[in-house]
């Protein structure tokens, strides 16, 4: 496994087997790993310290972001001399054999490359139709792309030149990073090679709800900051919100208070809706992709609310 060059930052809360079958992926690896614990209370710490891991308890007397906590584990790989490489994995994930090596051989490979992932899929799909979306969500394009997620290497002198990451985000922080990353001149690549297995353990849904919820909301933060910019980053992903949880149900409203007959007929839009994303991605994500918008929509209110009020990063529960 190639070491020397690689550092690794995972982050994590009360992840329990979850970040012991993280810390077993990492088994052979020689390099610097660092755990960053936002008050686990489950002994993840204890588990990671045992393990040889360098620990970082943040202050959550702060607002504890992810984005925070990524920083806070590159802080302390810097400290002892920041390696070539970082790779970020969350503490529900399970590395796939042989990822770091082809990460890093890509990158060493890739001179104008900032950022490499690979394949993430769940890990228990089966168990629920929430994990199922989580599967269907990690399948996305390769080759050079736009953001990557939370799980990838970069190149510790491109993250250090754009800053890390914006601490104050409390979502869709590593999309944000990737496009200061391209504006820099910097590459993002999805490459085939099997990265992690992640481990969403959704089975109720509400938990599906609040994950939607806060998807919302990064998509509302990152349109405030870059949205009016050439990237026009978030732009589809709000108006799109806008449309199908707000404009339309407010026409349905005044609709059904002229006329309630035509309100049912309008109401139609939706299973119409439903029936033409199913063709192409079938009826249960069409489904539950409609019925998020609504959820989406609560993200942006709450991104809204708080900025007007003021109010600082307050993560959503998983």
């Amino acid at each position: 496994m190639t070491s020397g060059k690689i550092g690794v930052v995972a982050i994590g809360r009360n992840e329990g087997e979850r970040f012991t079958a993280c810390l077993a992926s990492l088994d052979g690896f020689a390099g610097p790993v660092v755990y960053v614990d936002s008050g686990s209370t489950d002994g993840s710490v204890e588990a990671a310290r045992a393990a040889g891991v360098e620990v970082v308890e943040l202050d959550m007397s702060r607002p504890f972001t992810a984005a925070r906590a990524r920083n806070a584990g590159v802080g302390r790989l810097r400290a002892a001399g920041l390696p070539d490489y970082v790779q970020f994995v969350d503490g529900d994930c399970v590395f796939a054999p042989g990822w770091l090596d082809a990460a890093a051989t890509f990158l060493d490979t890739h001179p104008a490359a900032a950022v490499v992932a690979g394949r993430l899929r769940e890990r228990f799909p089966e168990r629920s139709v929430y994990n199922r979306l989580c599967d269907a969500e990690w399948d996305t394009p390769l080759g050079q792309v736009d953001a990557c997620g939370g799980i990838a290497m970069m190149r510790a002198s491109a993250f250090e030149q754009a800053g890390g990451f914006r601490e104050g985000l409390m979502a869709g922080e590593e999309p944000e990073l990737c496009l200061r990353l391209r504006q820099a001149g910097g590459e993002i690549w999805r490459i085939e090679a099997d990265m992690a297995l992640h481990d969403a353990a959704m089975t109720r849904f509400w938990q599906w709800w609040r994950r939607t919820r806060r998807a919302g909301h990064a998509f509302a933060e990152g349109y405030a900051l870059h949205g009016k910019g050439p990237e026009r980053h978030y732009q589809r992903e709000v108006r799109r919100i806008l449309l199908w949880a707000g404009a339309l149900p407010l026409a349905i409203l005044i609709l059904g208070l002229i006329n309630g007959h035509w309100a049912r007929y309008a109401l139609a839009i939706y299973p119409l809706q439903v029936l033409r994303l199913s063709a192409r991605l079938g009826m249960e994500r069409a489904f539950f992709l409609t019925l998020g918008r609504f959820a989406e929509m609560q993200g942006l209110l709450d991104f809204w609310r708080r900025r007007l009020s003021g109010a600082g990063a307050k993560p959503y529960d998983k």
